[in-house]
């Protein structure tokens, strides 16, 4: 007997606990116990044609952004020895136009460099002087 009065116990101070924790309601569809669901694809969202590019358009943008990257790097290491205040700012718009095309390294080299040089230029111009 006194096991059957510790286990009815034992049940209703479990019963007080989950009273008083809140619980959080779902708004989407009641969910039993401790299930995790996965969206199937009906719920994903449509694929749209206007927003996927073509693998030759890919090709162009990443060789063009590639190749200006390179000249981006080429006139900032070279605005860091001479004529910085000319090739200063076009390898940094040369390494902006890389990154915008998808060659982020080489386009934020040229541009990093680029502003370094000119930078640079009107700090050491007083002392030129």
């Amino acid at each position: 007997m006194d096991d059957f009065h510790e286990h009815d116990q034992q049940e209703r101070e479990h019963s007080e606990r989950e009273r008083h924790t809140p619980q959080r309601i779902r708004r989407d569809y009641p969910r039993r116990g401790d299930h995790e669901e996965e969206y199937a694809a009906e719920v994903a969202p449509p694929r749209s044609a206007r927003y996927e590019m073509d693998d030759n358009e890919e090709r162009e943008n990443g060789t063009a952004g590639r190749t200006a990257g390179y000249v981006g790097l080429a006139f900032g290491i070279a605005s860091l020895f001479m004529w910085s205040i000319v090739l200063g700012p076009i390898a940094a718009a040369t390494g902006y136009y890389a990154f915008s095309k998808g060659s982020r390294v080489w386009g934020a080299w040229g541009m990093g460099l680029g502003i370094l040089a000119t930078i640079s230029y009107f700090v050491l111009i007083p002392f030129a002087r």
